[in-house]
């Protein structure tokens, strides 16, 4: 069962890194994004995707 939960994991900050790189943001803003979501595990891709992908672009402008 936690292999399962791991593999969703990884397969989601995939996902999540992948998203935010097509992005129209600055390189800083792409780095910066994708640090802040791979450290935070699980915290930050909820946070990601419930919330932050449809500010990203305002936030970084």
């Amino acid at each position: 069962m936690a292999s399962i939960v791991y593999i969703v994991g990884i397969v989601l900050s995939v996902i999540a890194v992948l998203d935010i790189i097509k992005k129209p943001i600055s390189l800083i803003g792409k780095i910066v994004t994708s640090i802040i979501v791979l450290a935070t595990s699980w915290i930050g891709l909820a946070v990601y995707f419930l919330y932050a992908k449809d500010h990203l672009v305002e936030w970084f402008k």
